[in-house]
């Protein structure tokens, strides 16, 4: 006798309910202080809300579609995003001393966003189809993979983009199995060509942050303002903050950029170490259902890319919250989901469209596309 199933809800739409009530706990939190960090801007407050619900839009379309389309073209998709980081590099649009966007007349369009998902797709199929743990040749092919990326971001130079560009595809190698040798191999020469980067690859604003992570005060009114106005809001949080609308330190505008890299600054001194804490423990309940998530794929190519998506989600709000404490240098990280910026909320909703879309599609009887 044959037994039907009857489909829920969330089912039918291909969506993981848990991970997606987390996710929107995260955006509603970011409504609320991007309302009070903007100066009650009600335009930039509507413009948050229009990238919250294409970031949504996006996550539910990419669900529907099966997994094998975004293992079978995501060659083309690696391609193209290449393609796109060299046009940036050649033509596109500076701001501030960075060229990272394209002007596409109706909107400026940032390439570095899209290979945060182009490495991760890239080398997941690529390990999956030359089988786990990889070899040794397998390793190497992947790092050339990913650092053609990373070196294009890099010359923008966008170093905290770059950062997390090779971070995506380097969690996936992690994740399929690498041998421990080449795991410490890999330390020992990443330390070796540290004096080489610091003396002849980074440039002297770079060399400069560094110098301040360690001494702010060797410049307190110039490349160390930023972190220390970012302390002292922190600081005079305390334990339940000053109350929403109600930061000196944000409301008076001491703290730059305190709607886009250095909003976690905003959130510790209206809502306090309370406040901060229950951001950490969202992104916590958020991290821990994707984990979940990954280790129930039944594919390689699955469980290697969730699990290095949801890693990089962790290191994205490591940077971000260790940056604006004044631990690691300030290499313009926004912090995910919080931050106000279309283009990086939209590609994070994406990787997590194509998170469900392993996930609800792990029953499927066929393999056919």
């Amino acid at each position: 006798m044959m037994q039907s199933k009857k489909k829920s809800i969330w089912t039918r739409l291909h969506v993981d309910p848990l991970f997606l009530f987390f996710t929107l706990l995260l955006l509603v939190y970011s409504v609320c202080i991007i309302w009070s960090a903007s100066g009650q801007d009600i335009a930039m407050t509507e413009r948050k809300v229009i990238q919250i619900l294409l970031g949504i839009a996006t996550m539910l379309i990419l669900a529907q579609f099966p997994p094998r389309l975004y293992e079978k073209w995501a060659p083309y998709f690696y391609i193209i995003c290449i393609i796109f980081l060299v046009v940036v590099d050649a033509f596109g649009d500076s701001s501030k001393g960075a060229q990272r966007w394209l002007n596409l007349g109706f909107m400026r369009f940032q390439p570095s966003e899209l290979a945060k998902i182009a490495v991760p797709l890239m080398v997941a199929k690529f390990i999956n189809q030359e089988g786990c743990p990889p070899s040794l040749k397998t390793t190497l092919q992947t790092l050339a993979i990913i650092a053609v990326p990373t070196l294009l971001v890099a010359m923008q130079p966008d170093l905290g983009t770059a950062i997390l560009v090779a971070m995506s595809g380097i969690f996936i190698i992690f994740l399929a199995g690498i041998s421990w040798k080449f795991i410490i191999a890999a330390t020992l020469s990443i330390g070796a060509f540290i004096p080489i980067m610091w003396y002849f690859l980074m440039h002297d604003y770079q060399r400069e942050r560094v110098l301040t992570l360690f001494n702010p005060e060797r410049d307190p009114l110039g490349k160390g303002y930023h972190i220390l106005q970012s302390k002292t809001a922190i600081g005079s949080g305390g334990l339940w903050g000053k109350g929403w609308l109600k930061g000196t330190q944000s409301q008076l505008e001491f703290i730059p950029e305190r709607h886009t890299d250095f909003i976690f600054s905003v959130i510790a001194e209206e809502f306090g170490f309370v406040g901060a804490i229950v951001l950490l423990v969202l992104f916590l309940c958020l991290i821990a259902r994707g984990l979940v998530i990954a280790s129930q794929s039944q594919s390689t190519f699955g469980r290697v890319l969730i699990g290095g998506l949801i890693l990089v989600l962790f290191i994205y709000v490591f940077i971000n919250i260790g940056m604006v404490s004044g631990i690691l240098p300030v290499v313009g990280v926004p912090l995910p989901l919080i931050s106000y910026g279309g283009s990086s909320l939209v590609v994070l909703m994406a990787g997590f469209g194509i998170m469900m879309s392993i996930h609800t599609h792990r029953n499927m009887l066929s393999k056919n596309i």
